[in-house]
């Protein structure tokens, strides 16, 4: 990823909304004996490779300028489906097992000074301080997931290869089909994908290292293959809300140090100039009031080995925060992708008002180091016809922010 000379770019956060024949297949394939491992088929792969193409070049004609596969080998079987992003990585490491408790019925966890640790998802501050609305599905809907969520109950080892693989070849098919440029795959941080219930490892900190030696390997799959690696972490700023009671920021940030080192680790000796990072505070349509402020932790996101970063910038909770770029310096050569348009809202942004919070930060950065996205992943969370609505606009709005600055 390079720094734009006479345009700014336009990209996305990774996930686009899936066409209703790849939701229908997603639905109707079969488990292996774990219970959770999805099989494949030839005409699965097939059309997996038809709608990735297709999706490739979609993006192009509305004016993505980097794109990328929209998470189409990440499963998703219904069209709301917040989990895929993360899901998808039970597929591609051993170790795993469903167990009677998992990430959603486990009980809560009370953090102490210096002992802070993750609590249950039905313990979350925002969900008890809004207790009675996340009870109303008709409030707060998340959809669901292509498959169960198992737990760790052995060694975490890497068995992804072939799916990796697969989505490689997809998207580099689609490439040289359409013209693009280049394209980027999505894959999740150690931290992460350490959420899942840990009953093997010793500590908590054990676990997320072996997620850190397994990803790793699916990391330099996608930068050997000449591709962009996004790596998604909402478990940077997300996690601060699975925390209760509150933690000091200082001990939330030494919690978060240790996911930040194990990501660090796995991404050694792979190109920095091929890798983005995405922060976000988890895509579900809540109220985020419990969310941390984005000055406590941004200097432990710059610290990621990234060219890039992708952030939420867009959404009526952190849309106030690009200021922090008045006092926060950006590394030389490093670039900011900041959601532009938002995945919780149905109202498609105006290109004027595309193209003003672009300028926002083109003067704080330089032009040059903004390419304008989305603040997280479309696909699962509002409807396609939608999304491809904010899409567009937010090209255009790129178009005319681009007359303005260059």
């Amino acid at each position: 990823m390079q720094a734009s000379t006479d345009r700014i770019q336009v990209s996305h956060a990774g996930s686009l909304p899936r066409t209703d024949e790849l939701v229908a297949a997603n639905g109707a394939r079969d488990f292996d004996d774990d219970g959770f491992t999805l099989l494949r088929t030839p005409e699965y792969d097939a059309l997996l490779q038809e709608a990735i193409t297709g999706l490739v070049q979609r993006q192009l004609d509305v004016g993505i300028t980097a794109v990328g596969d929209g998470e189409f080998g990440k499963a998703s079987s219904n069209p709301t489906d917040y989990g895929a992003w993360w899901v998808y990585s039970f597929q591609r490491v051993t170790g795993l097992s469903i167990t009677e408790v998992n990430a959603f019925n486990e009980p809560p966890h009370r953090s102490t000074p210096g002992d802070i640790r993750l609590t249950s998802f039905s313990d979350r501050r925002d969900r008890q301080a809004f207790a009675d609305v996340y009870a109303d599905p008709t409030a707060i809907y998340s959809g669901r997931t292509a498959t169960l969520f198992p737990s760790v109950t052995g060694p975490i080892e890497y068995r992804g290869q072939e799916l990796v693989a697969a989505d490689i070849a997809n998207l580099k098919t689609a490439i040289a089909t359409t013209g693009a440029e280049n394209g980027f795959i999505t894959a999740i941080s150690p931290g992460s994908a350490a959420r899942i219930v840990n009953d093997y490892y010793a500590t908590e900190e054990e676990h997320i290292w072996a997620w850190a030696e397994a990803l790793k390997h699916e990391y330099k799959a996608i930068t050997d293959a000449g591709l962009i690696l996004q790596i998604d972490d909402p478990s940077m700023a997300e996690n601060w809300d699975a925390i209760n009671p509150e933690p000091t920021v200082e001990e939330y940030i030494a919690f978060t140090r240790i996911r930040l080192e194990a990501l660090n680790h796995a991404l050694a000796g792979l190109p920095t100039e091929q890798i983005r990072f995405h922060l976000c505070w988890g895509s579900w349509h809540g109220p985020h009031t419990t969310d941390i402020e984005f000055k406590h932790i941004v200097d432990t996101m710059l610290d990621v080995n990234a060219v890039a970063y992708s952030f939420e910038a867009a959404n009526a909770r952190h849309e106030h925060e690009w200021t922090i770029w008045e006092d926060t310096k950006l590394p030389d050569g490093k670039l900011l992708v900041p959601g532009i348009v938002g995945h919780s809202t149905n109202i498609v942004e105006h290109p004027e008002l595309v193209a003003q919070r672009i300028e926002n930060f083109a003067r704080l950065v330089g032009p040059q180091a903004v390419i304008a996205s989305t603040d997280c992943g479309l696909g699962g969370r509002v409807h396609q016809h939608i999304a491809w609505a904010k899409l567009e606009s937010l090209a255009k709005g790129a178009e005319i922010a681009t007359k303005r600055l260059f």
